[in-house]
């Protein structure tokens, strides 16, 4: 890998970092809707690190987490639970804030428990980019 793919990679992964650690202030502000999309946006960053460490290649332009997952090489894939889970927090990128997507506004119908096991898969996710991509 050379030193600027690491270096871009690694960019990817501190802003995995920071949106992770926006999701787990919106949970502690009870805005679930938020904590959900900033859950979502940390697995993306995270994925795509991985893509840009792993494959050499500029990530897919997808919101799509398990599209993301799916590409990578069987090496950097998420534990089963983890990985099963991501269909629902992909989802979030738009539901989390577009009131016209599902029944009820975002912050009226996305509850503490969504948000709750979206930054789960968030902190998995992220953690494991990490182990990954910052080992010696």
């Amino acid at each position: 890998m050379t030193a600027q793919t690491r270096r871009e990679a690694l960019d990817w992964l501190a802003e995995a970092k920071n949106d992770l650690k926006r999701a787990q202030r919106a949970l502690q502000h009870r805005d679930h809707a938020h904590a959900c999309f900033m859950s979502q946006q940390a697995c993306e960053k995270a994925l795509k690190a991985l893509h840009i460490a792993l494959l050499r290649t500029t990530p897919p332009r997808t919101h799509d987490l398990t599209q993301l997952h799916h590409q990578l090489p069987d090496r950097a894939k998420l534990p089963a639970p983890t990985a099963d889970t991501l269909v629902e927090v992909s989802q979030y990128y738009v539901t989390a804030r577009y009131p016209n997507v599902g029944l009820q506004r975002p912050s009226e119908s996305i509850t503490r428990t969504q948000a709750t096991r979206a930054l789960q898969v968030a902190e998995t996710t992220v953690k494991h980019a990490e182990n990954l991509l910052e080992a010696p």
